[in-house]
């Protein structure tokens, strides 16, 4: 087993984005005035998110191990280059990693309780989705659920700016959380085959074109939370164009998801988020 293998487990591009997700919370609250002491916070906020962040993909793969025997039998865990055993103590590393990264922080935030809150609430929806009670296993419930966990990391992001109750940064979360549940559904029509007698999953439920449909409504609905933000404030309604690669990349989704095209409908949602996040940024610093 090499070191390349543990790392492999813990989705290295997924962990870009969640570190990269904090500082733009705490931006979204501070603006371009940091001071030496709020960067080191926010840096430990991040690194505690990369390293929870990872542990859960460390779960999640323990979990999934039989399905991606057939859908993903390449990876680490299904073709036998980690044991089981191996990946639960790594998985027990990261998460005492991310522990300490936000207790280093504390000691420096007037208002830490909002942190050691919102890092406690997204590790019991952590192993309520991948344990007990299992949610990943009851449909949109289950993609809710990790989209909270998306939305969170900006809220996490703005607790370590001191204000986690910030109008963009609230809107900026529920955004990425609305269009990350329309990704989750996608993910789960995409994977039918690999899923079936191991989940019940919503277009399981009531069939893959549906799902598509109820897909596009809840992106579409995140367009509508975008929205907000920019017509009754803080931000100016004319900083609304900034958005504008965010709003192309969801409303063209409708026909490559006709078309049944789920894979470029997958990056496609990832790609609106990283938009709309950028676009949030943008608004708040010019």
């Amino acid at each position: 087993m090499r070191l390349g293998d543990l790392l492999e487990l813990t989705r290295p591009a997924n962990l870009a984005l969640g570190v990269l997700t904090v500082p733009l919370g705490a931006t979204m609250v501070l603006g371009a005035d940091w001071t030496s002491a709020e960067a080191i916070v926010v840096g430990l906020h991040a690194l505690s998110v990369a390293s929870f962040m990872a542990a859960g993909n460390v779960m999640n793969d323990l979990k999934d191990v039989d399905v991606d025997r057939v859908a993903h039998p390449n990876r680490a865990l299904p073709s036998g280059r980690v044991s089981p055993t191996a990946a639960r103590r790594w998985a027990g590393c990261l998460w005492f990693a991310s522990v300490l990264f936000l207790a280093a922080s504390l000691p420096m935030l007037a208002s830490w309780g909002q942190s050691v809150l919102i890092w406690t609430l997204a590790a019991l929806l952590m192993v309520a989705y991948d344990h007990g009670p299992n949610l990943k296993s009851k449909g949109l419930v289950g993609n809710a659920t990790i989209s909270l966990l998306v939305g969170a990391v900006v809220v996490f992001g703005a607790a370590a700016a001191g204000a986690w109750v910030n109008p963009v940064a609230l809107s900026a979360a529920l955004v990425a959380a609305l269009v990350n549940v329309a990704r989750e559904v996608v993910k789960d029509v995409h994977d039918m085959e690999g899923d079936e007698g191991h989940r019940r999953t919503l277009p399981m439920a009531i069939g893959a074109e549906r799902a598509r449909m109820l897909a596009y409504v809840l992106a579409l609905m995140g367009l509508v939370v975008l929205y907000l933000p920019y017509q009754w404030g803080p931000l100016a309604f004319h900083q609304l164009v900034v958005q504008t690669p965010a709003i192309l990349l969801i409303i063209t989704t409708n026909g490559p998801l006709w078309e049944g095209r789920d894979a470029v409908v997958i990056a496609r949602y990832r790609q609106a988020m990283l938009a709309g996040l950028v676009g949030f940024l943008l608004s708040v610093l010019l």
